[in-house]
């Protein structure tokens, strides 16, 4: 225990020293950071935090959850987004005896191929953009029941001409019962800066502080979970204004107490009737309501998907839904090394 209050301490030494604060959305930069890296976790509402496992994919959301069962784990997630975007990430983890755990893991997003044109109109070819976050993850025991870990992230941003270099860190904590039926997580995410700018204007990153619970049933095949986020930023309020700085839209709580509660929250629920395959829901309210077309109902906010074991191959596929003009596809490969070994 006091390795874990040691730890939580250097944790608030480090929100004091990058003066930490909330973020509000589109007032940020890198915002690719927030993206989910798992089929499994986008099944179960886009983020996840305190979910123990065998899963590699549950590094990115806690680096905590990086453990020795991971050992020569690879991953690989891809997204065919919205609009042509496509995004995807890739890790490997590595047991060193004696120092901890580490992974290497790429975090990438392409925008896709664009026409350029000058002030008259006139065709000047094409140009891409892209933005890349480059994750070295470690991870250590603190007692039985407790790990801390954290993720250091360098980040490659281009549009065009122009580029960004920045860099952040996250920091985790997961509890696991002995019996493995219980776990907490807490994270600090993407605490850093922008080491160079796009016009020498500097931007904050999408900083966050997140806590997460999951509870597998002891005698039913069933898995809850909730995640909390956005805890420094109470009322996730944000205004919309056009080109001329007129305000278009105002999205907030309205002084509604449930959806201010529930803007915070992301649901999920897995049905695990055997360690081979799994059946996940999810609901993220706040995605529900920022992108909902009020005026005919659809499934926006609401997410799932499955997963099973082929062989030494386990797949695993997700949906989400973010408008009603369609829902995005996530697809997950993982394995291990070890398994291609002979005896």
């Amino acid at each position: 225990m006091r390795k874990v209050l040691k730890y939580i301490a250097f944790v608030a030494v480090c929100l004091i020293a990058i003066n930490a604060f909330g973020q509000r959305a589109g007032e940020t930069t890198y915002d690719f950071l927030t993206l989910t890296s798992s089929a499994r976790v986008g099944a179960l509402g886009g983020n996840q935090v305190g979910m123990a496992g065998s899963e590699l994919g549950n590094i990115y959301h806690n680096p905590a959850a990086l453990n020795a069962s991971l050992h020569q784990s690879v991953a690989l997630n891809f997204v065919p987004f919205v609009s042509g975007i496509k995004y995807g990430y890739a890790a490997y983890a590595h047991e060193v005896k004696g120092v901890g755990c580490l992974a290497l893991g790429v975090h990438s997003i392409n925008y896709g191929s664009f026409d350029r044109y000058d002030e008259n109109d006139v065709a000047l070819g094409t140009f891409t953009a892209a933005e890349y976050a480059f994750m070295l993850h470690y991870s250590r025991p603190l007692s039985p029941k407790w790990t801390a870990g954290m993720a250091f992230k360098p980040i490659l941003s281009q549009f065009e001409s122009y580029q960004s270099f920045g860099l952040a860190v996250d920091l985790g904590l997961l509890y696991q019962s002995t019996d493995s039926l219980t776990s907490f997580g807490f994270t600090v995410k993407n605490a850093g800066s922008q080491l160079s700018t796009y016009n020498r204007e500097y931007e904050p990153l999408p900083f966050d502080i997140q806590l997460g619970f999951s509870r597998k049933l002891a005698h039913a095949p069933f898995r809850l979970s909730l995640t909390i986020q956005d805890l420094l930023d109470w009322k996730t309020e944000y205004e919309v204004y056009d080109g001329s700085g007129e305000l278009i839209e105002d999205y907030g709580v309205s002084g509604n107490a449930f959806n201010a509660l529930m803007r915070h929250a992301i649901v999920g629920v897995e049905f695990l009737p055997s360690k081979n395959f799994y059946i996940a829901f999810g609901y993220n309210h706040r995605r529900r309501l920022d992108l909902l077309y009020e005026e005919k109902l659809s499934m926006v906010g609401f997410s799932w998907g499955f997963g099973f074991r082929v062989n030494r191959f386990h797949i695993a596929y997700g949906s989400a839904g973010y408008h009603i003009a369609g829902s995005t596809n996530h697809i997950s490969i993982s394995t291990n090394i070890n398994k291609f070994k002979r005896n």
